[in-house]
């Protein structure tokens, strides 16, 4: 982990730094030979030509990078979650009602070639 990555991740308000170390975990946890690193000022998981950001918002963590080829069906289960064509906003009261499951299938999905 970066200098930078691990600043920013060390600067997310309690308030939604559980639902962040969920995501991260989990993306750790799907892809562990993703590298870690920052663009566009978050938090960024690389496994070769693919990305996928996690950034901290007001209101919880937002998802970028993802894809709705590859999500196992997450935005056709959430799709109150999506705020623009390529950005999910996940509240820590949404998170509560989301299995780690099926963060595998989004955050998992985003980063497989």
């Amino acid at each position: 982990m970066d200098a930078d990555f691990g600043a920013y991740v060390d600067g997310i308000a309690p308030d939604f730094r559980a639902l962040f170390d969920r995501l991260h975990g989990i993306v750790l946890a799907t892809t562990p030979d993703a590298e870690l690193g920052m663009a566009y000022d978050m938090p960024t998981y690389r496994m070769g030509k693919r990305r996928l950001n996690l950034g901290v918002w007001k209101h919880g963590v937002s998802v970028y990078g993802w894809r709705r080829d590859n999500d196992g069906g997450f935005l056709d289960r959430h799709p109150d979650l999506l705020s623009s064509k390529t950005t999910l906003r996940i509240r820590p009261r949404d998170a509560a009602e989301i299995s780690d499951d099926e963060f595998v299938d989004l955050l998992g999905g985003a980063l497989e070639p």
